[in-house]
């Protein structure tokens, strides 16, 4: 019982601590510096930029007056937005624009972010396209920081830079977190092994988006690893694509977005579980480090639990149980109580419990076979971020 303790509490602890500086050595070590072409003006691909919504009035000019400042060749760019079903002024704004060259595409009957965008598609122009969400806001250069690397042959998707802010309310923790993630990201990119995108801005080629199955949950997730799978193309980081987007005022509020997130892990699964054979190499290793492992994070830490109380006669295991009740007290006061005045790190706790509790109500729901590829906007600030 005491090895399997130890060996349940070095799993639980590895994705956090111990793989990120496992991948920061194996990325310095084998990782590749490569550096993105330099197009001439006649170079620069036609891009679509792409955005899904559902019922973002509040943000929705904004957005577009965002995407309008896109520092790219405006004879080489277009502007869709694609309204799955909204019932609130989202297509009214949009269609306000349509003087400015920005098309709508309202869909009466609600579907889901992925069949809305596979519905997209057929419609594009672009050789490439970007990805973003409505409550997600570029740099004026991310567009550009993208399309340059689609001028080598066998780059297919490109991932930019997503930065969270939460100035105003200061009750979340999501930036620290985020900034750890970017950090993983950015060194697997080097082995060539990056896990997905990040939703509020990722580019890909137009070819591949009909890998995207309908019905998807998680599509920067699996749109990327499905195109790598069947493919072979390269997914790429790219840190100069910035974009902004403010988080929720308490992390309690992000609970039912990130337990859909949990059920479109698990649904992923079932279709790119390939990415687990170990011949496939370095991205194997970071797919069962970095996500694997953390999906069955919840289990782990119940199993760790009851491991210990099954130790409770020896005084060392009595004190490790003290140390994990203090934790997840400490996380229950960071859900519960007015926290201003504590340091970001000291939410963590917070944080971590929350991410595991979405993804054990995940998995529940997609054991279950609730899963269903719609989505509400979860409840942000209606003022939009100043980029």
């Amino acid at each position: 019982m005491e090895v399997l303790y130890w060996v349940l509490a070095v799993v639980v602890v590895y994705p956090y601590l111990i793989y990120p500086v496992v991948l920061w050595v194996c990325s310095r070590a084998f990782g590749r510096h490569g550096r993105p072409p330099t197009p001439t003006p006649d170079q620069w691909p036609r891009v679509s930029i792409l955005i899904a919504a559902h019922n973002e009035e509040k943000l929705m000019g904004a957005r577009i007056e965002n995407a309008l400042a896109t520092d790219y060749p405006k004879d080489r760019l277009e502007i869709v937005i694609a309204s799955d079903a909204s019932t609130d002024g989202t297509v009214r704004i949009i269609e306000q624009y349509a003087h400015r060259e920005v098309r709508c595409l309202a869909f009466t009957e609600r579907r889901g972010k992925a069949t809305s965008l596979r519905a997209a598609t057929e419609t594009l122009t672009g050789d490439i396209v970007v990805l973003s969400d409505a409550n997600s806001f570029l740099r004026p250069g991310a567009v550009k920081a993208m399309a340059r690397w689609f001028l080598t042959p066998s780059v297919g998707v490109v991932c930019g830079k997503l930065l969270l802010a939460d100035e105003k309310r200061n009750q979340n923790c999501d930036g620290l977190y985020w900034r750890f993630e970017t950090m993983l990201k950015q060194a697997e990119s080097r082995l060539g092994a990056l896990l997905g995108t990040n939703g509020a801005i990722y580019a890909i080629r137009r070819g591949l988006l009909g890998h995207l199955p309908a019905g998807s949950i998680n599509d920067d997730l699996e749109l990327p690893l499905l195109a790598k799978l069947r493919t072979r193309c390269d997914l790429l980081f790219e840190r100069e694509a910035l974009a902004d987007e403010e988080t929720p005022a308490r992390i309690t509020l992000e609970f039912r977005r990130r337990s859909r997130i949990g059920v479109g892990a698990f649904q992923s699964l079932e279709r790119i579980y390939p990415v687990l054979n170990p011949l496939r190499g370095w991205i194997a290793f970071t797919f069962v480090s970095h996500k694997l492992l953390r999906w069955v994070g919840p289990f782990l830490l119940i199993a760790l639990a009851a491991v210990n109380v099954a130790l409770l006669d020896q005084p060392v295991y009595r004190a490790l149980m003290l140390l994990q009740a203090a934790f997840y007290l400490i996380a229950t006061a960071g859900l519960l109580l007015p926290v201003r005045a504590w340091p970001k790190a000291a939410r963590l706790p917070a944080l971590f419990v929350t991410v595991n509790a979405a993804l054990f109500v995940g998995f529940c729901k997609w054991l279950c076979g609730q899963i269903s590829a719609v989505w509400q906007p979860t409840q942000r600030a209606e003022a939009a971020p100043t980029s």
